[in-house]
Formats: structure tokens, C-alpha cells, sequence
């Protein structure tokens, strides 16, 4: 299963990604140290990663968790990743969405046009009916890709969320399908 978008290839997480992911990783370990938990020397070491997707890997198996790739269109350059998670069903049918983009890709519109692909995907194929984000108030791009790709921005939850080893307040947004139909019109 490959997602296509106009300027994008997006695939799910497989074993023969651990290297590139590595690399993404790697290559934004300053710029990502921002957005993330903290993460020891170990997450940046190819074991480390071979156990991140075996985990990735476990949750889609588990119908818990998706991770996606994102390429360049008719490269096997990986410039980012897509995460759906903490995926419920029964009378919820929800997830939340978090993503990273390598910084030298940042401001161009490609995490917006990942994010609605995603997000598409999640609805129609996965048949999720709504998606969460959370985004720190100070992370205006990230805000923008939510708000361009049909998100309603929902409330704030107060310090709940370790970044970087300080807890952090997060803006909370959501999509549910019924914003798809509204978002594409």
C-alpha cells in the first residue's frame, strides 16, 4: 500500500527503512531535540531504530498504530515521517497524528500535503472517524499544517506532554470525517 499526493510518495514503515529512518533521525537531532520526548544515545543507533519499527510494525499488526514514510515523488529520499497512534475502536474509532519533517524541507507545504494524505488514508481505508493532534502554542508551522489541512483547533491541555524533559502545554486540534467532505468542497 503506497500513498501518492502531488509531490509525495508516503509508505508505510517496513525493515528495509531502518537505515533511512536512522539517517532522518540522525541528520535532526538538534532541530527534532524541540518536538520530542527525550530520547537516549541508544534511539540513534540502527539497533535502536531496528526496535522502534519492530514496535511500529507490532502496533499496525495490533490495528494500534500506523507509521508512514514520506518520500519525495520518484526518489527514495525520506524526508519525513507520519505517525497515527493510540488508535481506538469500538465506539471511537479515533487516533491521534504527529509528524517530523527534516528541517530542510520545512516551509514548503510537503507536511500539509503529507498530513491531509494521511488523514485521508486513516478515514477511508482505516475508517477512522476522528483524528487528534496536539501541538505546543509556540509551534506555529506545525499549527499551520493542522488549520490548511481541515483540523478544528479544540482547546488547550495543560502540561501534558514531556518534551525534551520539561512538561508542555499543547494546543489540541481535530479532524473528523464529516470536515473531510466540508475541507474538499
Amino acid at each position: 500500500m503506497t500513498i501518492q499526493s502531488e509531490r509525495l510518495t508516503i509508505k508505510p514503515l517496513v525493515k528495509k527503512h531502518i537505515e533511512s529512518l536512522l539517517a532522518l533521525e540522525v541528520k535532526n537531532k538538534e532541530f527534532f531535540k524541540a518536538f520530542t520526548g527525550k530520547r537516549n544515545e541508544f534511539f540513534y543507533t540502527y539497533e535502536g531504530q531496528a526496535e522502534r519499527v519492530h514496535r511500529f510494525l507490532e502496533s499496525t499488526e495490533q490495528d494500534t498504530g500506523y507509521c508512514f514514510l514520506i518520500f519525495l515523488k520518484n526518489t527514495e529520499t525520506v524526508i519525513g515521517e507520519v505517525i497515527l497512534s493510540e488508535v481506538v475502536r469500538g465506539n471511537l474509532q479515533s487516533g491521534w497524528i504527529g509528524y517530523f519533517l527534516d528541517q530542510d524541507y520545512n516551509g514548503k507545504g510537503y507536511m500539509s500535503e503529507a498530513v491531509q494524505a494521511v488523514v485521508k488514508y486513516a478515514v477511508d481505508e482505516l475508517k477512522l472517524h476522528r483524528i487528534e493532534a496536539g501541538v505546543m502554542p509556540h509551534n506555529i508551522g506545525s499549527t499551520k499544517v493542522l488549520l490548511k489541512s481541515g483540523f478544528t483547533q479544540e482547546g488547550t491541555a495543560r502540561k501534558n506532554v514531556k518534551i525534551n524533559g520539561v512538561w508542555q502545554d499543547h494546543i489540541t486540534f481535530a479532524i473528523i470525517e464529516d470536515d473531510l467532505q466540508t475541507h474538499s468542497d
